[in-house]
């Protein structure tokens, strides 16, 4: 089975879409809200030089945003990246 985790924060629209496409899928994900833990939103932010939410990884891979998210989506990658077994 696949692990997602996502980071969010409460304000964030994107970060609605992503888990509202992951619930339509019914994919089961961790959430982490990065707006009550600024010490990891810091370190997320230099070890992936990546600013915004949400910041999604599946499998304990980054694979970017909602817009990233929903490209897979588009061209059924994600059902390929969600069918591989969590490494």
């Amino acid at each position: 089975m696949s692990s997602v985790t996502i980071y969010t924060s409460f304000y964030c629209n994107y970060c609605r879409r992503a888990k509202s496409l992951l619930d339509r899928k019914q994919v089961d994900y961790k959430e982490i809200r990065l707006d009550e833990d600024t010490e990891k939103r810091k370190d997320l932010i230099e070890s992936l030089n990546w600013r915004t939410v949400p910041m999604i990884f599946v499998n304990k891979r980054f694979i970017g945003g909602y817009d990233q998210l929903a490209a897979l989506e588009h061209s059924g990658e994600l059902d390929r990246m969600l069918a591989s077994e969590a490494q």
